[in-house]
């Protein structure tokens, strides 16, 4: 028995995911509430994990799968091969393993990949435009610190801390610790 899967996702926990795929009757959902810079996402790997030979798996738009050409390549072909036909109903494309060699698919998806790529390279084009502008005016102090560097550095003083032990306690990355010291151990 085939199963009708819906992956749905947008870039921040902040933004909604109503408007993706509402119409469409899913048997299984999986949302996720994040960036496709990378496809180790959560949602993704479960999804991909539970898709069986013969689901279809339903997708608002390419873009919403992957922003990168090679990432949204490699993950349709691998759900082909798999025996999963994806559904991106936005560009109203279907890709099924008998399906995905034939030339015009094929030019169709690396048209459509190469411009949801476009875009993502445009979106942080114009983004990096305007943190910059908004530093020259000095509005822009960026984002705000997930922890306060001076316990940081109180805590990498005490004996036995390592940058390890300090990042766990206080749940954040080494690299985070390692520049919390720098920074003030170079002012």
């Amino acid at each position: 028995m085939s199963n009708n899967v819906g992956y749905i996702r947008v870039s921040s926990i902040e933004q909604n995911t109503d408007r993706q795929l509402s119409d469409v009757f899913l048997d299984k959902v999986f949302i996720e509430k994040m960036s496709a810079g990378t496809i180790d996402r959560p949602q993704l790997i479960l999804m991909l994990d539970y898709l069986r030979d013969g689901d279809i798996l339903h997708v608002h738009s390419i873009d919403r799968l992957a922003r990168n050409t090679n990432d949204l390549n490699h993950l349709i072909i691998k759900l082909n091969e798999q025996g999963v036909t994806v559904y991106f109903h936005k560009e109203n494309l279907i890709f099924k393993q008998d399906q995905h060699h034939s030339a015009m698919n094929k030019l169709m998806f690396q048209m459509l990949a190469s411009f949801a790529e476009f875009e993502r390279a445009m979106i942080k084009e114009r983004q990096k435009e305007g943190i910059l502008k908004a530093k020259q005016k000095g509005v822009y102090k960026g984002r705000s610190r997930k922890v306060n560097y001076n316990l940081l550095h109180i805590e990498m003083s005490k004996d036995g801390a390592s940058f390890r032990k300090v990042a766990k306690s206080f749940g954040v990355s080494i690299a985070t610790v390692q520049r919390a010291m720098k920074l003030i151990n170079s002012a």
